[in-house]
């Protein structure tokens, strides 16, 4: 581990109406943001909801591409609660070589949530990198471990022409966070690129053991809902905090 990743910025907590979070570090600027809803609550009981986030990572001078994203590490407040009780599963292996509404298709009732990645490809050493883009589609994986797992998917085309499909672990954790989500990220275009954007949807009802139920839920203890990030870095930069979103309780 490098000295820049001993010595990395943390995200400040910035709790707002917005759940957003900005951090400069070097020449790495990090933004995330992230909320779900309903923002009413139950006190108690855990209600169905949907999240969204989305972490953009570029560089300060506006030259060039940033650090590639290595690792993320995604923690949720114990607030909230996954449900995958009879919901169907999705292999990568059944996803791996298909394009993104194949993918959809192949995976339809493991589907969970739906987003999109944006990343900056040099099509050569040393030249101006491109801007990409591809619809992200998130599937419930089989369990590891005794642990929940999500499958990510996208397909990112010229000049990466390169298809990402990985198993993300949901490990249940103790103290203020439930939940905490591992992605480890492959190179994109052999070293070449960087990721720039990802955006995320969460969301699923859905029917099982003759019940309604919901992928992810919540609750308002203390009418504040955190999420925790710790991303690492290429060039030994880790980057380590959380924002927060209020939530109203009811009843």
């Amino acid at each position: 581990m490098t000295l820049a990743a001993l010595l990395a910025c943390c995200l400040a907590a910035m709790p707002s109406a917005t759940g957003a979070a900005t951090v400069t570090y070097r020449n790495l600027v990090l933004h995330a943001v992230g909320g779900f809803q309903p923002q009413s609550l139950p006190r108690r009981a855990f209600a169905p909801i949907s999240f969204e986030g989305e972490v953009s990572f570029s560089t300060r001078d506006g030259a060039g591409r940033p650090p590639a994203l290595t690792e993320a590490v995604i923690a949720f407040d114990r607030d909230g609660r996954l449900d995958v009780t009879g919901l169907p599963t999705c292999t990568v292996a059944r996803v791996a070589t298909l394009g993104t509404s194949e993918a959809r298709a192949a995976c339809r009732g493991a589907m969970v949530g739906q987003g999109l990645v944006e990343a900056l490809v040099e099509p050569a050493p040393g030249a101006a990198p491109v801007l990409i883009s591809s619809p992200l589609s998130i599937f419930n994986g089989p369990d590891e471990a005794g642990h929940p797992t999500a499958v990510l998917h996208a397909n990112l085309g010229a000049p990466a022409n390169q298809t990402f499909a990985i198993t993300a672990p949901i490990e249940r954790t103790r103290g203020q966070f439930r939940y905490r989500v591992t992605l480890h990220l492959p190179p994109i275009a052999g070293g070449l690129g960087s990721l720039t954007r990802i955006r995320v949807k969460i969301g699923r009802r859905f029917q099982a053991g003759g019940q309604s139920r919901s992928y992810v839920a919540a609750h308002c203890r203390d009418s504040i809902v955190r999420t925790r990030g710790r991303f690492s870095f290429a060039d030994g930069t880790i980057i380590d905090g959380f924002v927060e979103k209020f939530c109203r309780a009811t009843g």
